[in-house]
């Protein structure tokens, strides 16, 4: 059973690729074409494959339908909430999630820090968008157009000398972001505060939300900060993995010395 379980699924990469036909599927799988014809039959009885006029078979709307509902229940904070513990466990500093919706920029999730300063952030407010990390990594995801309209419509408030100055710095900061995949906020926001951040991307690689780690400098400087770059990006990767679907059951990430 676990065979016909496997050439069965096995003709769904083929059909993603383009129409196929009943030769074009038995070749693939290496079977004769009885056997193929049989596997699209139960699969097109399901809505998996629809067969076209032209005899030929294609993937069914039923298995699009099926995909855009498993997206839309996915729960990027429940999905990422253990990696953001096991992380915080790790490095004792506090690890935020966030989102951007309707033009804001928000904090879904939050592990405070094992010390006893604590970060103003909470659950369900905006972040300072033309500083922080997180949105940094959000707004760098967006197609250049898009970009550009966002970061012209910002106000840029200079809540510190390292703020943000004006649109033209924004989108140089974002693109810089975008190429290299990780982003900073150091004293953007707080003169004393300092955060880093990596994005969780879909199965698309989209980014779907984004996490960092803050912490002020009176525990950690932003050098001894950034040295902690490799875990959260492997954190990030671990939660895009799960959330993703293409590493079922991914545990928490684990910490290591390697600095990739």
């Amino acid at each position: 059973m676990s065979q016909t379980v496997d050439r069965a699924l096995s003709i769904l990469p083929l059909l993603a690729q383009g129409p196929a036909d009943l030769g074009q599927v038995a070749g693939r799988l290496g079977v004769h074409k009885s056997t193929a014809l049989r596997l699209l039959r139960t699969l097109h009885e399901h809505g998996l494959v629809y067969r076209q006029e032209d005899q030929r078979y294609r993937l069914g709307a039923r298995l699009f339908a099926l995909a855009q509902e498993a997206v839309e229940n996915l729960d990027v904070r429940e999905i990422a909430h253990p990696h953001l513990v096991a992380l915080n466990e790790r490095i004792g500093h506090t690890v935020h999630l966030a989102v951007h919706e309707e033009g804001e920029v928000l904090y879904i999730d939050k592990v405070e820090s094992r010390y006893p300063v604590r970060m103003y952030s909470r659950i369900g407010k905006p972040v300072a968008i033309t500083v922080a990390a997180v949105a940094k990594l959000l707004l760098a995801d967006l197609p250049e157009a898009e970009r550009r309209a966002v970061a012209e419509k910002l106000d840029y408030p200079t809540y510190t000398s390292r703020s943000t100055p004006d649109a033209a710095a924004f989108l140089k900061e974002l693109a810089t972001v975008r190429e290299q995949g990780w982003a900073t906020d150091l004293g953007g926001h707080e003169e004393s505060i300092n955060c880093i951040g990596a994005p969780i991307r879909g199965a698309d690689g989209r980014v779907v939300a984004a996490m960092s780690v803050s912490a002020p400098n009176v525990v950690v400087t932003a050098e001894e900060l950034l040295t902690l770059l490799p875990q959260v990006r492997r954190t990030a990767e671990a939660i895009s993995r799960e959330y993703s679907g293409t590493a079922p059951n991914t545990p928490p990430a684990q910490g290591s010395s390697d600095d990739r």
